[in-house]
């Protein structure tokens, strides 16, 4: 060996060449430090914030919770000034009353209209008896005027009742067609009633509805927000009065589309959390985004430019937290996590993890 190998300066610069080069592999995690464990800290914990807007406006009357108060669903959470709209609700069941009233009195007119009708029915028959007698009788009395024992005068009387017992029937028989005819309008005219009374119906539903609306209430279990209403404040339709955050959460880890290959759903995945001291927790993949983050960015890039730099892009991979573990009750949304997933897991394990969590 020659003296410079030998000499210790020499030494130091080989070793720290070698530590070099070995710390850039295992950056890289290229062999012989390559591993099948994928990591990111671009993850973050997620949840369904929901937030709680009225659906009409109004006066503040109460405001029944706190910041980060827990709540049921179906707890009050505000209360709006609701004296307009049980007014509201009183004036619509008026109305509907009105509309019930002139359809039972349209029911009225048609039963009258049909005794009517049944009159002039029988008028017609009373009209063509009438006239069947008064045409026997004059039949008789021409017969006897020419063999020259009744008079002219007779034949004449009894030619004037026959052609007085036919005018009535033509006079029962227009009066039973008029019958018809109001009998028929009174039939048309009860439609319109019927859809009166129908949008009177509505009207009550909706007034009630509005009157119900008043009384905000949290639509599913979960722990409230800051809350933005003040009593006595005067708040229009959507505006924004608290959030609401449920109990399930999941984690969103955005990979490096280098660092998918491998990674299937069900596979164990595990995570640290940086507000817990880094405990560890673990899950499971969920999901797999249909695309990259920047394909659902507003302002997406232009790659035809001609100053095109590659960039690695990186795909959401939602992941399912498993149950019965003490620090996810500390989880919250938006909380920074580091994760880590194994693709070397077998391909049964990870669907027999993923139909368990389905189920």
């Amino acid at each position: 060996m020659s003296k410079a190998v030998r000499s210790p300066g020499t030494l130091i610069a080989l070793l720290v060449a070698a530590a070099g080069v070995l710390l850039v592999l295992y950056a890289w995690r290229l062999p012989p430090f390559a591993s099948s464990v994928e990591s990111t800290e671009n993850a973050y914990v997620k949840g369904q914030v929901t937030i709680i807007s009225p659906q009409l406006a109004g006066y503040v009357k109460n405001v029944a919770v706190q910041d980060f108060e827990t709540v049921k669903a179906g707890d009050l959470i505000v209360q709006i000034d609701d004296r307009i709209y049980e007014q509201r609700v009183r004036q619509a069941q008026a109305t509907l009353a009105g509309q019930q009233a002139s359809l039972a009195n349209a029911d009225q007119s048609q039963r009258a209209a049909e005794a009517r009708l049944r009159s002039g029915e029988a008028q017609i028959a009373s009209a063509q008896a009438a006239v069947e007698t008064a045409q026997a009788n004059a039949g008789r009395i021409l017969a006897l005027r020419e063999k020259g024992i009744s008079t002219q005068s007779a034949a004449d009387q009894a030619s004037l009742v026959l052609d007085q017992a036919r005018a009535g029937l033509r006079q029962a028989e227009a009066a039973l067609d008029v019958a018809r005819q109001d009998r028929q309008s009174i039939i048309v005219g009860r439609a319109g009633l019927e859809a009166a009374v129908r949008n009177a119906e509505a009207a009550v539903q909706l007034a009630a509805i509005d009157l119900q609306n008043t009384r905000i209430l949290a639509p599913q279990d979960g722990k409230m927000g800051e809350i933005g209403v003040r009593l006595g404040q005067y708040v229009a339709v959507g505006t924004q009065l608290a959030s609401l955050v449920p109990a399930r959460k999941w984690v969103i880890a955005n990979f490096k589309e280098n660092q998918l290959s491998g990674m299937k759903i069900g596979q164990p995945v595990t995570f640290t959390v940086d507000a817990l001291h880094h405990a560890p927790l673990t899950g499971h993949v969920q999901e797999f985004s249909p695309a990259t983050g920047s394909e659902f960015s507003i302002l997406k890039a232009d790659n035809a430019t001609g100053n095109f730099t590659k960039i690695a892009q990186r795909l959401p991979v939602r992941i399912a937290i498993d149950q019965d573990q003490p620090l996810t009750e500390d989880l919250a949304p938006g909380m920074s996590v580091i994760v880590s997933i194994d693709t070397a897991t077998p391909v049964e394990a990870a669907v027999k993890l993923s139909s368990a969590d389905k189920q």
